[in-house]
């Protein structure tokens, strides 16, 4: 008799909250957020932003986490395990294995631009930089395809030296401490950012609604980022 292993589980429901956050907190929330409240009106975005996320994101969000804690299984095989007879949902199992692999070509890029900006900012390039200093540098690793092809590939082989650790060993670890280093960093930029000249008239922006900026661009674009900041519809979540 063939005998399934037991898929591996998160020792902790705090490894569980964590992982989840690091899904929802990363580059969408951190890195894209910031300039798509200030490409589109501020204040008006956030508050459709919001809107979306409360009725959009959240419920699907739910479904996912449902959908995986009833599956047990990837979400390129969950929809088989659970669909009805004769349906098509696992078609959508797919879909979501394609898209998580787009997804990383995407992310892997920019988490080694992240990695490539933290080599120079150690380095000093960037001390005495004005706006266009910083946009020339950025310029300047784009022309340089074989240095930006390092950096990602140095964080697809820490990515892999995670993973091989096994789930609670490697992934629930490290999340863990760099979930709590994040959210330091995330506070003490933030107090930063409120403290620094022009702070007031930052928040005022990004608080304080300006309906006359909306148009159809920046209500599709804050239900896009609904979605991108909880990595939701491709099954992350589940």
């Amino acid at each position: 008799m063939k005998i399934m292993e037991q898929r591996e589980q998160l020792g902790s429901r705090l490894g569980f909250i964590l992982l989840s956050a690091g899904c929802a907190i990363g580059i969408g929330n951190v890195w894209k957020f910031p300039y798509m409240v200030g490409q589109y009106g501020g204040g008006a975005f956030v508050l459709i932003y919001l809107f979306f996320l409360v009725i959009l994101g959240i419920p699907v969000m739910t479904m996912e986490f449902a959908m995986g804690r009833a599956g047990q299984r990837s979400p390129a095989r969950l929809y088989q395990q659970l669909e009805p007879k004769g349906s098509k949902w696992h078609l959508h199992g797919y879909v979501a294995m394609a898209g998580n692999y787009i997804l990383m070509m995407f992310y892997t890029s920019v988490a080694g631009w992240m990695l490539d900006y933290f080599v120079r900012t150690a380095g000093g390039q960037f001390v005495g930089a004005d706006t266009d200093g910083v946009a020339a540098q950025f310029s300047q690793m784009l022309g340089d395809p074989l240095r930006m092809t390092l950096f990602m590939g140095i964080i697809v082989v820490l990515g892999f030296l995670v993973c091989s650790f096994s789930l609670q060993k490697g992934l629930e670890r490290i999340t863990k401490w760099m979930m709590v280093a994040l959210l330091v960093i995330m506070v003490v930029l933030a107090i930063n950012s409120v403290c620094t000249a022009g702070g007031s008239q930052g928040l005022r922006f990004y608080l304080v609604p300006d309906f006359s900026a909306i148009d159809g661009s920046v209500v599709v674009s804050a239900m896009n980022q609904a979605f991108f900041s909880l990595s939701v519809g491709m099954g992350g979540m589940a």
